[in-house]
């Protein structure tokens, strides 16, 4: 046999598919939530995956405010961050966090599980958090997926 009878297919741009995704946050613990957004997010749930390529979905998440944390972490989980100036460091735990916004408890965890680079910053710009359960993306027709099949 001289050659292949199969070829390595990789997805491009012009030949990516992507979907509207929603999902329901609801008493859902953020680490679970997060992994599953990651996922969809970066599109390796899909056949067609390349590590390169923007090939996921793009993923609202509604009710970011019913999230539970597990434990004391609603206490001791600190989020640091620094100012840039000598000294600067601040630091807040996650219930602080979340008196701040709910959207960034969930974009942080998210964010966290992207790749550290120019693919990663565009990935997490295909993730749209909303606090309450309605959202601005009606329009796009997002398909639900239960979150709880995936965790």
């Amino acid at each position: 046999m001289d050659t292949l009878s199969y070829k390595t297919i990789s997805a491009n741009t012009k030949t990516v598919d992507k979907q509207w995704v929603l999902l329901d946050a609801d008493s859902v613990p953020l680490g679970r939530l997060a992994s599953v957004v990651a996922i969809h997010i970066r599109g390796k749930h899909k056949t067609n995956y390349t590590p390169h390529v923007d090939c996921g979905d793009n993923v609202i998440v509604i009710n970011a405010g019913k999230v539970i944390l597990s434990g004391n972490k609603w206490k001791q989980k600190q989020y640091i961050r620094h100012t840039g100036y000598p000294g600067g460091q601040r630091s807040l735990n996650a219930k602080q966090l979340k008196a701040k916004g709910p959207e960034r408890l969930i974009e942080n965890a998210v964010r966290g599980m992207l790749p550290k680079n120019k693919l990663g910053a565009t990935l997490f710009g295909n993730l749209k958090v909303f606090a309450g359960s309605e959202h601005s993306h009606e329009g796009q027709k997002p398909k639900t997926i239960n979150i709880k099949e995936h965790i």
